[in-house]
Order: structure tokens, then C-alpha cells, then sequence
């Protein structure tokens, strides 16, 4: 499945003859192209908006998916954060005296 629901397909030999300066003008219009071989996809021309618009989609995905994995195993335990620092050997004083790295 793609993302690239309406594109226009062309095969390579098409985009080879319509050009790099056209697929671009294309793509600048709003036109998202999908290039085939052998009538598989193998390239999409995309504007940078439109590629900006499927990588946060994307992002909304993986954040999607985190929230629903925490929903599925969340047994409602939690740990207090001082026995988190007693584990790896600190507490909250002794991370308070740790000086900062822009001092």
C-alpha cells in the first residue's frame, strides 16, 4: 500500500522523456508521480511540502503506536523516581551536585 493514494503513475521511459525539469515543475504543482518498471513502483516525485506532510504523518504514526502499546500493557504500576536514582547509585542531592556542563 502506499501513502501516495492519487499519484500518477509513468514509467521510467516516461520520466526519462518528459524530464527532470518537468517531474519537478509537476511535483512543484501539487502532482505527486509515482515511476514504475516493469509495473512495479520504484521511485516517487514528490514536492517538499508534500513530503514534509508524510513525514509528520509518519511521526503521528510511531507516536500513535507507542500511546497504544502503553495503553495495551499498562498495568498500572509505578516506580518513584528516587528508586529509579537509588538503582544506578544516586539520589536527588547527589545529582544536584553534579555541576552543570555550561558552568
Amino acid at each position: 500500500m502506499t501513502a501516495l493514494h492519487h499519484a500518477a503513475e509513468l514509467s521510467v521511459t516516461e520520466a526519462t522523456q518528459r524530464g527532470v525539469a518537468r517531474l519537478v515543475a509537476d511535483a512543484e504543482q501539487g502532482a505527486d508521480l509515482v515511476v514504475t518498471r516493469r509495473h512495479q513502483p520504484v521511485a516517487a516525485v514528490v514536492s517538499i511540502r508534500r513530503l514534509n506532510e508524510l513525514e509528520e504523518a509518519a511521526a503521528d504514526l510511531r507516536d500513535l503506536a507507542l500511546v497504544l502499546v502503553r495503553a495495551a500493557t499498562d498495568t498500572g504500576r509505578r516506580t518513584p523516581i528516587d528508586d529509579v536514582l537509588s538503582a544506578f547509585g544516586h539520589t536527588r542531592e547527589s545529582l544536584a551536585a553534579i555541576p552543570d556542563e555550561d558552568d
